[in-house]
């Protein structure tokens, strides 16, 4: 065991997932935050978490220095922004980045879309925005309509309520993939004029409106519930994979990325049921021996209720060698059994081989919120 995450960095390594397995127990955030600042002293100069990309760029603007104080609820998305290790980090990373050259200094990114399994945003302002900036003449608010026909509820879980399939949608889907075209074919033009940043700013804008205009067009297909939030999550996977190497190209001369969310999004296998392909899955086949995943288990924690786990399983054979909390190799855990005393208002997913199989190391966190 140990708590040296430099170990676990393999040379070739661009990008680097750490997983947590809930999104409910605070340490891990926590833990996050002190190894990232190790990574920091290594040569890492982003990181990326599970929030949404366009929400991530405001965080990203106070942490390099910008004016002013940062709403946390506008800057992450998922309501993130309420977690005290999220705080933590974003005030670290402006202090860290006070008077630093840019090129040493550290960036902020989210990189998921505006959706979750229930509710996805309307395009509206991501497809203004790059308008705005290519300086077009174009009258939107015909096709988009009210805004929150497409945030509601109804508009995710009701293929039949649903507006991603209809002509409106359609003629947006065009007029957004014209716009992306225009962004590449008057880059030099447009760079000239604002900067290399501000173009990147219209590209993020506009390809989260492109993805959730993708995203409402799943939503409108027929099927079973089942299959259908399958389609989504395999949607929503997608565009965080793209995010993802987005990200790296923007960062690849400055140095390797960490990126932080749950477990079933970074692992290099299928979804939490085994039937699309997680992000880490995807960005793992790109990026080869580039990306390197370490999972995350908890033995107990006070704020999910959970219990010590019967020494039995996987996490019960960690607790016997990790006193608070700890990194190991993955193939050097030893067959065990898969925990079965939780419950789903946990949202923990416990280790199992399976898992094992597909990550590089694992953390594991022996008390939760006692750290």
């Amino acid at each position: 065991m140990s708590k040296d995450i430099r170990h676990f960095v393999p040379p070739s390594c661009e990008l680097l997932g750490l997983g947590e397995p809930t999104h409910q127990e605070p340490a891990f955030g926590l833990v996050r935050n002190e190894l990232f600042a190790v990574l920091v002293e290594q040569g890492f100069r982003s990181v990326a978490l599970e929030t949404d990309r366009v929400s991530g760029l405001l965080v990203d603007d106070f942490v390099q220095g910008g004016s002013g104080t940062l709403d946390m609820g506008a800057g992450f998305s998922h309501r993130f922004g309420e977690l005290v290790a999220n705080q933590r980090l974003v005030a670290w990373l402006r202090e860290y980045n006070e008077g630093r050259p840019a090129d040493e200094r550290v960036a902020f990114h989210g990189f998921d879309a505006s959706t979750e399994n229930t509710s996805a945003a309307s395009p509206r302002i991501y497809l203004e925005y790059a308008r705005d900036y290519l300086g077009v003449e174009l009258d939107l608010d015909g096709l988009v309509g009210d805004d929150e026909r497409w945030s509601r509820e109804e508009a995710i879980l009701d293929p039949a309520q649903s507006i991603g399939d209809t002509p409106e949608a359609e003629q947006l889907r065009v007029i957004a993939d014209d716009l992306l075209i225009s962004l590449y074919a008057r880059a030099p033009e447009r760079i000239a004029a604002t900067s290399r940043a501000d173009w990147y700013r219209a590209r993020t804008h506009l390809t989260a409106g492109l993805g959730l205009l993708r995203y409402h067009k799943v939503a409108a297909q027929p099927g079973s519930q089942e299959v259908r939030i399958a389609r989504l999550m395999a949607a929503r996977d997608s565009l965080m994979a793209q995010n993802l190497l987005d990200i790296r190209s923007i960062e690849s001369q400055r140095g390797p990325t960490l990126v932080f969310a749950h477990n079933a999004h970074l692992q290099r296998m299928a979804g939490l049921q085994r039937d699309w392909y997680s992000a880490g899955a995807i960005v793992g086949e790109l990026l080869g021996q580039r990306y390197a995943v370490i999972a995350s288990s908890l033995g107990s924690s006070p704020t999910l209720g959970l219990a010590e786990p019967e020494p039995d399983t996987y996490e019960g054979n960690l607790q016997h060698t990790i006193s608070d909390w700890g990194l190991t190799p993955a193939a050097a855990l030893a067959a065990a059994r898969t925990r079965t005393d939780i419950n789903p208002r946990q949202g923990y997913f416990p280790l199992d081989q399976a898992l094992l199989d597909q990550v590089d190391a694992v953390l594991h966190i022996n008390g939760g919120t006692s750290l």
